[in-house]
Order: structure tokens, then C-alpha cells, then sequence
């Protein structure tokens, strides 16, 4: 996902010492206490006993979240291997990491991380090769909770603006510096939200915000997004807004091409379909011109050559292309084709003054190089099946890189030269994990419909078929996000451990372009439910699992995916791992930016027929009593303000409440944390071993082998 979001009886209070015992388990849930509140839509009464949870500020909340993080960890550290397995996992995560190296000014910056610690360092060498620390986020919190969330540099590489996230917040810090001197050069600037900056020459630069919300910063909505622009030496009170002051849009952004001759503008409702925008900036006051006037595609300019522009669009193509059009005439009528749609998905890089298009096969990645006539210069050979990322820069680099990875494969960086097209190892990782001793193989299943569904099987080299793998089920399936190949250090555990791990290219996502996206939209949102539920069926019916050894994860969606499908089939999953989730979709749209995610969802407000179907699926709707659901472990941060916390407390109160039988129902709730992005690598360790560690207890592991 790109981006989110009456009058009450107590009926009873949080009790520390009022508690339900579980049979086996012998399991105490603190008793949160429901409120008589009903919300009213198109004439049904529905009942939210849980909405108080809804108060990030609130104390009762802060109280209800120790209690459970006290029972949750309490649980936790009683499995016998959970320290094994953060001792192992430490082991494999510690290893030198190194991004793609890129030139500013005079010198070439990097990031790199020696292994554990928690942010990655950005380093820059000089032309004489010194090596020096830039910037170490390590340094702006004690625990690692603050995070460097971009930079970005000067046309001539003086000046550079870096954003902070600080416990994980989507709200951003922006700090200006001389690169020279790593000199603040003035106050901060504060209150950016959904932004990266992007400077025109070395005067200032343009950002994108909110008003701060007058309640909680985490969960109040924000719907009205503005481009600003920054020039240097003067306050944040005195930035001009550049768009969406008349004109009301919940995302903008703004970037300057690389010849700094013009802004580009692009303005959304919601995470599908945007307006496009120009404006020349050697023109003093000169008028913001429109390209695109509506929501009803996709487009993106990715290079200009004088006044010719390049676009990357799905507009009359849904596994999207590129066209052309001059500045004189942009709108869509006069679009020319310059690299056309094919049958498979396309995005497009830059860099070197070539285009390189990345084309999805079956969710494996096929890029093509092109120059700037259209021309194709030449297929690039990957170095294996699996993932490719990159090959972009600016027009005068010489040399571009890409990384690779699959699921068993760390990712590598290859430099490559795009007149010649050799690759070149430039980096390889040293993992301490034998990717020899493992396969992947791709297989197609049959979702309810009929529909043709990928999925990837991931596993140590000679498993026997014989239903006892402990598997992990993967997925996501909205947004037009595609899942491909890629490394996980915490994933490469569990395959060392003798697991099966398995993703699913459900609909939803972007793999097979605009049709496979929007046929897991709306009221079609139920296809991605089934056809995650008809993975679990294949993976049990052909032997990598059963169910007493199959648990489905997924977050954000994927956190939905995973609500939805084991209130479905809570018979046909052991463990549900349910992360950041969407889970109260009744209520969805009234967080932080969440209204945006309407073209995948609808709302409950906009038709009695949508509110019907979107209840019908809703997890925090759909918990029963006297029903046994999966041990499932709910996980969350505190400082989400992306999918705010009140939908996994919601889910987890609701699961506390109505589970029967003997699988635990826990919620792990990361404090100082957010959505996921700019995690500390300790956090992010400490949570991958309780997931797994939990899973494994729960499908009857007593021992690792």
C-alpha cells in the first residue's frame, strides 16, 4: 500500500485480576472492557464495544497495552528455543551490508551497515578514495528508534536536506546541512508527512505536507495534502504553497527534472489514478499547465529531452507503456507510443541516458534496455530467476548498478555498463546460509472462480512430501503491489529450520498489470481471500503441509488477508500471524490518510451495498463465538500512524473474547515503533524470533533439531 490513513454505558473495566482461564494452556486474558457504542449505517446497527482502544492518548489505552504485551511476552519467554533461535538469527543478520554507491558534488555516497547495528550509516568517499562517516542515524536516539527517512542533495552537491522519522512516525523532521562542513545551516523544518524534497538548483526545495491535525497525530484523518516550496534563509512559515490549496487532494508530490528546468506535479484522491501537472521554472510566476485532468489512470513522467517529455502510463494499456508527447500540445490525444504495452507488467528506470524496462513473467523479473529513439539496444542477461533492481541515475553516469536476489539467494549488486551490457559483481554478501542446499519451484493452482493463481515454494533441497513441513503461507494482494523474489534473512532461518515458505501472486497485485489489480478491488476483494484459502488447499493437498503445520502471514493488506481468511477457515490454518493489519474495515477510512485506500476497498459510507460487502469480510466483524480460530499472534507498533494500532487491539479483543478451545490469541505491540520503515535491526530481530518461535511452539514443535 502506498500510504494510510455516541453516547456509551461501561458495561465492564480493564481487570488485572478479573481473568478467563484457557484449558491446556492454562491461558489468562486481562478483561478489556466493552462500551456500548453503535454506529448506525444505511439503517443496520453495529456494534464497535471496543472503540475506546481507538484513543492512542488515552492512559486506559497505554494500561490495556501493558497488560497485554505483559501476557504476551510472559508466554513468549517460556518457549524453550526462542533464545536459540535470536542467537542464530543474530548470527546470520551479521554480516557488512552495502548499498549502490551514487555521486554528489565531489563525492561518491553510500550506506552501509557492519552488521547489527541498528540503522544503516551513510558513508561518501572523496575522489582520492578517503572514506568518512556523512551521516549515522545510530547517533540521533539511544535506542535506534529515530531513523534517517531520505536525503536528497544540491544541483552541485553542497547543500543536502535529510528527513528524520522519529519511533517510526510517517510525520518527518527535515534537516538542511553543507555537505562540506556537515554544517546545520538553519532551523528545522517540522510536520512533513508522505514527502521526499527535491531541490531546484541550490536555492531551495520542494516538500509536501499536512496541516498538523488539531487531535492525535497518529490516528486524526488528513485528507488535504500541499506542495510547498523552501528557499533557503527564510522560515517554514514563510514557504509558498505551490498546489493544493484550491485544490483538494489527499497525496501530492512534486520533483524537479534533472536538467532543472521544470516541476513536475502529480495529485491523487486515493492510491490508484492521479492528475499530472507541469510547470516551467525559467519562466518567473510562469502557470502550472495541466497534462492529465483526471484520476482514471496511472501516469508518471520519467525524463524530459528539452520540451519532450517521456511518460510511463497504464492509460489505454494496462500492463502499462511509455509514450511521448512535446510540452506544446501534452494532452492525452497527442501521446505517441515509445515503447508500447506488451502481455507482460512494465515499470521503467533511467539512467545513463537509456530507459530500461522491467517486465514481470509470472511475478520473475525481464529487463530490456532502450535508447532514447525508442530503439532496443539489447535484453539484459540477470544472473539467474529472480528479482531485479536499479539500473538508474543520472544522464552523465557512466556506470549503473542493479542488485539480485531470490528466495534463497542474498542480494548481490552488479555494476553494469550500459554501452558494452557486461554486469559485473560489485558487491556480494558473506551470509552465513548455504543457498546450494536450496529450491524454489513455481507452481499454478486453481482459485474458486477457475482463476490460474502463481505461487512460489521455497524449501531445503530433498524435503519429503509427507505433510509435516512447518510451512509459512505469504501474502498481500492489493494495491497493485507485486510480490517477486527476494532474500529474507529471517525467512532463510526458518528454511534452515527445516521450513517451507510459499507466496502466493494473489489478485490484487500488480504481477499481471491493471486487470489483476482491480480484480481484487472493491467487491471483488473477496478473490484474494479465496485465493489465498485455495493456496493453503493446494500446499495440504500435495503434501509440503497439513493443516497442523501450515500458519499464513501477512501485513498491512497482508494483515487483512490474514484477518479475513482465518475468521473464513479458522479449521483450515494452525497460526495466524496477522502484522500492522487492516482489520476494522468499517472504519478504515477515518484514520490518517486511510480514505486514499478507497479505489481497493470502497468504504462503508458510500452505498448500503458496499457496507454490506465490506462486513461480510471485515476481521474485526466476523469473530464468532464458539468457534476455534488458529493460535494466532497479532503484532503492531505503537506509533503506527500509517494503519493505526486500534485495528490490531480491535482484532485482538475481539479474538480474546470469543476464541474457544486451547490456541492462544496474543497481541505483540512494538512501542516506539510504526508501520515498519526505519525499524531498528534489534527490533526487527526480536520480532521475526518471537513470530517464528511462536509459530513453531504452536504447531507442536517441543525442540528444534
Amino acid at each position: 500500500m502506498k500510504k494510510l490513513f455516541t453516547s456509551l454505558t461501561i458495561v465492564a473495566a480493564i481487570s488485572g485480576i478479573a481473568q478467563t482461564k484457557l484449558p491446556v494452556q492454562g491461558m489468562k486474558y486481562p478483561v478489556t472492557k466493552k462500551i456500548n457504542h453503535i454506529d448506525n449505517y444505511f439503517g443496520t446497527a453495529v456494534e464497535d464495544p471496543y472503540k475506546w482502544l481507538e484513543d492512542d492518548r488515552s492512559s486506559e489505552t497505554a494500561d490495556w497495552v501493558k497488560e497485554q504485551n505483559k501476557l504476551t511476552y510472559g508466554y513468549l519467554e517460556q518457549i524453550p528455543y526462542r533464545n536459540a533461535l535470536k542467537a542464530r538469527l543474530e548470527k546470520m543478520w551479521n554480516y557488512e551490508k552495502i548499498s549502490s554507491p551514487f555521486v554528489e558534488g565531489d563525492y561518491t555516497y553510500y550506506y552501509k551497515n557492519n552488521g547489527l547495528q541498528n540503522q544503516s550509516v551513510l558513508y561518501r568517499k572523496d575522489k582520492s578514495g578517503k572514506e568518512e562517516v556523512f551521516l549515522d542515524p545510530n547517533a540521533f536516539s539511544k535506542d535506534g528508534t529515530t531513523s534517517l527517512a531520505g536525503v536528497d542533495f544540491s544541483e552541485d552537491g553542497s547543500k543536502a536536506a535529510y528527513l528524520l522519522s522519529i519511533g517510526g512516525s510517517d510525520w518527518r523532521e527535515v534537516i538542511i546541512i553543507n555537505t562540506l562542513t556537515k554544517e546545520v545551516l538553519e532551523e528545522k523544518l517540522v510536520d512533513v508527512k508522505f514527502s521526499g524534497v527535491s531541490w531546484y538548483k541550490n536555492e531551495g526545495f520542494y516538500y509536501s505536507s499536512y496541516d498538523k491535525p488539531k487531535g492525535s497525530e497518529l490516528s486524526t484523518k488528513t485528507d488535504q495534502h500541499k506542495l510547498y516550496y523552501h528557499k533557503l534563509g527564510t522560515s517554514q512559515k514563510e514557504d509558498k504553497i505551490i498546489f493544493g490549496l484550491e485544490q483538494k487532494r489527499r497525496y501530492v508530490g512534486g520533483y524537479v527534472t534533472e536538467d532543472d528546468k521544470y516541476l513536475i506535479i502529480s495529485a491523487s484522491t486515493s492510491t490508484y489514478g492521479n492528475e499530472l501537472y507541469i510547470k516551467d521554472l525559467s519562466v518567473e510566476n510562469g502557470p502550472i499547465i495541466t497534462i492529465v485532468d483526471n484520476f482514471n489512470s496511472d501516469c508518471r513522467i520519467i525524463e524530459n529531452e528539452g520540451t519532450k517529455l517521456f511518460i510511463v502510463t497504464d492509460y489505454n494499456a494496462p500492463n502499462k507503456r511509455v509514450v511521448t508527447v512535446d510540452l506544446s500540445n501534452p494532452k492525452q490525444e497527442n501521446w505517441k507510443d515509445f515503447i508500447p504495452e506488451t502481455e507482460y507488467a512494465l515499470s521503467v528506470t533511467v539512467g545513463s541516458k537509456h530507459f530500461f524496462a522491467h517486465y514481470l513473467k509470472d511475478a520473475v523479473a525481464m529487463v530490456k534496455q532502450f535508447d532514447y529513439d525508442g530503439k532496443l539496444i539489447r535484453s539484459i542477461e540477470l544472473p539467474g530467476v529472480g528479482s531485479a533492481g536499479g539500473f538508474s541515475g543520472k544522464q552523465k553516469d557512466e556506470v549503473l548498478y542493479y542488485t539480485f536476489s531470490n528466495y534463497f539467494t542474498p542480494g548481490s549488486i552488479y555494476s553494469f555498463n550500459p554501452k558494452t551490457g557486461v554486469s559485473s559483481v560489485y558487491q556480494k554478501p558473506k551470509v552465513d546460509f548455504e543457498s546450494a542446499n536450496y529450491e524454489s519451484k513455481q507452481v499454478f493452482y486453481t482459485s474458486k472462480d477457475g482463476t490460474k493463481i502463481p505461487m512460489i515454494i521455497t524449501y531445503k533441497k530433498g524435503t519429503k512430501l509427507d505433510g509435516k513441513n512447518p510451512t509459512i503461507l505469504y501474502g498481500y494482494g492489493g494495491f497493485n503491489v507485486s510480490l517477486t523474489p527476494n532474500f529474507s534473512i529471517s525467512n532463510a532461518m526458518w528454511l534452515e529450520n527445516g521450513g517451507v515458505y510459499a507466496v502466493a501472486n494473489l489478485r490484487g497485485g500488480g504481477e499481471y498489470g491493471k486487470k489483476w489489480h482491480d480484480a481484487g478491488t472493491k467487491m471483488q476483494k473477496q478473490n484474494v481471500f479465496n485465493d489465498f484459502i485455495a493456496a493453503a488447499e493446494y500446499l495440504i493437498a500435495n503434501k509440503y503441509t497439513s493443516k497442523q503445520f501450515l500458519a499464513i502471514l501477512g501485513r498491512s493488506n497482508g494483515g487483512l488477508l490474514v484477518g479475513a481468511t482465518m475468521t473464513q477457515r479458522p479449521d483450515l490454518f494452525k497460526v495466524a500471524l496477522p502484522g500492522v493489519g487492516v482489520l476494522d474495515m468499517l472504519r478504515y477510512h477515518t484514520f490518517t490518510a486511510g480514505a486514499g485506500w478507497a479505489y481497493d476497498y470502497g468504504t462503508s459510507e458510500q452505498s448500503k451495498e458496499m457496507f454490506e460487502y465490506i462486513k461480510k469480510y471485515s476481521p474485526v466483524h466476523n469473530v464468532k463465538k464458539g468457534v476455534q480460530y488458529p493460535a494466532t499472534l497479532v503484532t503492531t507498533g505503537d506509533h503506527d500512524d500509517r494503519v493505526v494500532p486500534a485495528h490490531s487491539f480491535k482484532f485482538a479483543s475481539q479474538l480474546q473474547d470469543k476464541q474457544t478451545g486451547s490456541n492462544p490469541t496474543l497481541i505483540r505491540i512494538d512501542v516506539n515503533a510504526g508501520h515498519g520503515a526505519g525499524k531498528s535491526v534489534s527490533a526487527s530481530i526480536q520480532e521475526n524470533v518471537d513470530v517464528q518461535a511462536f509459530t513453531l511452539w504452536n504447531m507442536g514443535l517441543k525442540s528444534l533439531k
